[in-house]
């Protein structure tokens, strides 16, 4: 019974004009490739981590489409939200609309056979960034989506709350798992490795791999992450695994 990951989504059933083409032709079709990649793979029997930006909606009631899309698909799901996911409002407003196959992971933990999962979305930080990795997308879009970007003070304060979000998360994972898993939604490292705050906080709770997303149009042939201090860290936004989701465990 595999765990599967694959990040950011970015569906838009439930909403017009939001189609993903914009930021390059790779994301043409983009829903269709998942859908065949994921069924080519995953079984009803295998659990799959989504870290984040699944949905454009703007509400729980326009992400039911989506939603409904998602839980179509084989196996169960395991949610985080992303700092695009608007429609995430309250714990009790998305459950309100969650189908039966996914699961959502919000200031708490999962437990799916010996393995427990936690996790928070992050944020932006100045410890690290990977501008030299990306290709960037000049469109009116992208363009927006970068001015709604912070201020430094705003940013650090966000990300110090969501220091404080993972932690509580880790503290509810059932200490008799035999494998601890954690998702992230933007990077808890930078590409080479290097120590953060986010790392440390990992190790010390003793964590076994790190799934994330939040990066795209990065540049071919570039090696980014991989294994420190026991740590597995796993890049898995949906472009950057040719929208085919990558297998964390067997």
């Amino acid at each position: 019974m595999p765990v599967w990951a694959i990040a950011d989504l970015h569906l838009s059933f439930g909403v017009p004009n939001k189609e993903m083409d914009i930021f390059g032709p790779q994301w043409a079709s983009h829903a269709r490739k998942i859908e065949h990649n994921w069924k080519s793979h995953i079984h009803a029997e295998d659990l799959v981590l989504i870290p984040g930006d699944i949905s454009w909606a703007m509400n729980p009631e326009e992400a039911k489409a989506d939603l409904e899309w998602i839980h179509n698909l084989p196996g169960t799901k395991v949610m985080l939200r992303g700092n695009h996911d608007y429609w995430w409002t309250s714990l009790s407003k998305v459950e309100k609309v969650l189908p039966s196959s996914i699961h959502l992971i919000q200031n708490n933990a999962f437990r799916w056979n010996d393995i427990g999962i936690g996790g928070t979305r992050l944020w932006d930080t100045s410890e690290y960034n990977f501008r030299e990795f990306v290709d960037f997308q000049d469109n009116p879009r992208a363009r927006k989506l970068h001015e709604q970007e912070g201020s430094l003070e705003e940013t650090e304060r966000i990300f110090a709350r969501e220091l404080l979000r993972l932690e509580s998360s880790l503290k509810a994972i059932d200490k008799s798992c035999s494998t601890k898993i954690v998702m992230t939604h933007y990077p808890p490292i930078d590409a080479f490795l290097h120590d953060s705050r986010t790392s440390a906080l990992l190790e010390k709770y003793k964590v076994d791999i790190c799934v994330f997303g939040h990066l795209h149009n990065l540049k071919q042939g570039v090696k980014m992450f991989g294994t420190k201090n026991g740590i597995r860290y796993l890049l898995t936004a949906c472009d950057y695994l040719n929208f085919e989701p990558v297998q964390v465990t067997s």
